[in-house]
């Protein structure tokens, strides 16, 4: 992997990195070219076309400031991952996210499951207290569409979020979300109900600790 990155593109990897971590958003063109000491678009273009070939990032060519940097290149930096921190989630009654625009955070967790698909929330609550995360918390999240019994997932209940453990047995009511507080009721799942994404580890002390 390595052997085929040449220097200039992974400058322009690190000049990437270190905007989006420093600012909360990747670099414009014109920022890249001041970076880099260039003076065309083209460029540019050229070298990011290379790297988005060989799996290093990707881009939407229609949106401004689209490029996300993909694990290849945080291994290739030997920088750890910068996930988006997205908002404030409830592990209580159901609360809409407080979208927090423009925040970045170093990551250092399993690589498997590294991808532009995970992200932050910080927990507002004590509904899930038992299963080790507590409220003012921050958890990774990875986006999923398949879940297992004894998942705790990130449930969309309409127009609100929640952070529970889903449960799916043979007796009513069969598959709901399950708070791990008793002073919390379980909620059946209903058609108007989504999950969203998987909880993968919970920060605590400064380290990454794995959600069960």
């Amino acid at each position: 992997m390595k052997d085929f990155i040449t220097a200039r593109q992974k400058e322009l990897l690190s000049i990437i990195y270190q905007y989006i971590k420093d600012s909360g958003f990747p670099p414009t063109f014109e920022e890249m070219k001041q970076k880099l000491g260039v003076s065309s678009n083209q460029s540019v273009i050229d070298l990011l076309a290379k790297l988005e070939k060989q799996g290093f990032l990707k881009r939407n060519e229609s949106v401004a400031r689209s490029i996300a940097l993909l694990p290849m290149a945080y291994e290739v930096l030997g920088q750890p991952p910068l996930v988006a921190f997205l908002g404030i989630t409830s592990a209580g009654a159901p609360i809409e996210p407080i979208e927090i625009s423009g925040e970045w955070r170093p990551v250092s967790s399993d690589a498997a499951i590294l991808s532009d698909q995970v992200f932050l929330l910080k927990i507002s609550g004590d509904s899930m207290i038992n299963a080790g995360i507590d409220d003012g918390d921050v958890v990774l999240v990875k986006s999923e569409k398949e879940f297992v019994s004894g998942d705790v997932v990130l449930a969309d209940t309409g127009s609100e979020k929640t952070i529970k453990r889903f449960v799916s047995e043979e007796n009513p009511p069969y598959v709901y979300l399950k708070p791990e507080n008793p002073k919390y009721k379980i909620r059946p799942i209903t058609d108007e109900m989504k999950l969203v994404g998987k909880v993968i580890s919970v920060l605590k002390n400064g380290y990454w600790k794995k959600v069960e």
